[in-house]
This record gives structure tokens, C-alpha cells and sequence, in this order.
């Protein structure tokens, strides 16, 4: 049985970690990211940004990740940033469900490191 790829990939910048995802994250690829994110993750970084720019596909299980790990990191006093193509189905897809109320959203990599 396959199941989706994605490529998980990581950036250290002074107090943030971003880690930018490529390819599906859904019900068969979740549990892979999600280990990969909270073993990243620790105390030192005081954010995280997801990059979600190259994501193609993200369905209910990727969203629950999403609002569990902020919940994690909101817990340590830590916030969870989101990298979004404007425009995108993912996009619309974060706003549907109120992520974009839950985390702070930003067009590009860029805009989220300049915050």
C-alpha cells in the first residue's frame, strides 16, 4: 500500500524554525510530519513557521495537526506561524476552517520572518 509523499524540511533563523512542507499532507502522510514536527521542535524557538506554499493536497487530518501542534506551542508560550500561497485551495481551505483566525497567516516566507 502507498501512501502520499511529502518532503519535510527544515531552516533554523535565529528564534524561529521553519519548516516547509512539499507534496500531500493528508491522512496517510500526517503521522510522519507530525513526528517530524514535534521532534523539532523545543524550547529555544520561540515560533514555528509551516511553510504551506508547496503543499498540493491537506484534508481533515492535516488540519487537526495543524491546531494541535499550535496548541502545543501555544502552551509553552511559543506561537505556530502559517506560510500560505494567497489564493491557493489551502488557503481557502485554513479559512473554512478559522486557522487563519487561530494563527497568524503570511503570503511568503518572507513576511513571516519580517514579523
Amino acid at each position: 500500500m502507498s501512501g502520499s509523499v511529502i518532503r519535510v524540511s527544515q531552516e533554523r533563523l535565529d528564534a524561529t524554525l521553519m519548516i516547509c512542507l512539499d507534496g500531500e499532507l493528508d491522512a496517510s502522510s500526517v503521522g510522519e510530519v507530525a513526528v517530524k514536527l514535534r521532534r523539532l521542535v523545543e524550547n529555544k524557538a520561540e515560533r514555528l513557521v509551516v511553510d504551506l506554499e508547496r503543499v498540493s493536497y491537506l484534508d481533515s487530518a492535516g488540519i487537526n495537526l495543524l491546531f494541535s501542534v499550535g496548541g502545543e506551542l501555544a502552551a509553552r508560550q511559543q506561537q505556530l506561524h502559517l506560510v500560505v500561497a494567497p489564493g491557493s485551495p489551502i488557503e481557502r481551505m485554513l479559512q473554512i476552517v478559522g486557522a487563519d483566525r487561530a494563527f497568524p497567516v503570511h503570503p511568503d516566507r518572507e513576511a513571516a520572518l519580517a514579523t
